[in-house]
């Protein structure tokens, strides 16, 4: 990693300034919705004491997963090592904010909604930690916007290749695209989107984005040949295209049964 500057005998590294940066970015961003939607916009902090350490927990565990071939060699650094996963990241996340609302009795559905703006502007902001570490890069490319790669941060059988498809910028600004269009889709059809909407959208569009990069991936996690991320992706667009196309499809029923009652 590389250390952005030094307090006392300890080390700031870019790729954690980047990360808190997406986080407070993130709360004020949710603060912003909080008030939109009429909220009291306090419960952000407080939700972001139970988000934040569950999101890293998971974010830990499932990037320990995904490299458990190598964390099975060196145990010791399962917990002091480098790497976190986005969706394990987004799970822990969900749980957390799941304990939040259910315990201060508020709409967990109305608050995913809240925080899902912020949340994918966090992993816009964060992935340019991965420009700094010089990782998550794709196959070899010519092509102009190709990124230089030192020789030690070259993957086994391309190091003779210099130049690699920046995965972090199009994750980064695919995702910084799906903000705006999760905070203009929540303003201009605000009467037509139920609660967890906007949750459910970001959850298709980054699935979207992510499916197809997983793609240009040089090592990937698998299963049954797979990619796993792709698995994920799938699965998350598949169950968000479903709830949105159920709820509403239960809504019509609950209005054509009033409609037939007397009277």
């Amino acid at each position: 990693m590389q250390a952005a500057f030094n307090i006392g005998p300890f080390t700031i590294h870019w790729y954690g300034v980047l990360i808190a940066t997406g986080v407070i970015a993130a709360i004020l961003l949710s603060i912003v919705e909080a008030r939109r939607r009429g909220e009291v916009w306090e419960n952000v902090l407080t939700l972001a004491l139970f988000v934040l350490p569950l999101g890293i927990i998971g974010a830990r565990l499932y990037h320990v997963i995904d490299q458990w071939d190598f964390y099975s060699q060196h145990p010791s650094l399962i917990f002091s090592g480098s790497g976190l996963g986005i969706f394990g990241a987004v799970i822990g996340g969900v749980i957390g904010l799941i304990i939040y609302t259910r315990w201060r009795k508020l709409s967990t559905l109305r608050w995913l909604d809240i925080v899902a703006p912020g949340l994918i502007l966090a992993q816009a902001i964060g992935r340019w930690g991965n420009y700094v570490n010089q990782e998550l890069y794709g196959y070899p490319t010519d092509l102009p916007w190709g990124i230089y790669i030192d020789p030690e941060h070259r993957l086994p059988g391309f190091e003779a290749f210099s130049r690699y498809h920046p995965l972090f910028l199009y994750e980064s600004l695919w995702n910084f695209a799906g903000c705006a269009l999760l905070l203009v889709l929540g303003r201009k059809m605000k009467s037509r989107l139920l609660d967890g909407d906007i949750f459910c959208l970001y959850a298709i569009h980054y699935g979207i984005g992510r499916f197809f990069l997983e793609g240009l991936k040089i090592e990937v996690w698998t299963l049954g040949g797979v990619p796993t991320a792709r698995w994920i992706s799938g699965i998350a667009i598949g169950v968000a295209i479903a709830v949105m196309v159920y709820r509403r499809y239960q809504l019509r029923r609950q209005a054509q049964n009033k409609g037939e009652r007397p009277g």
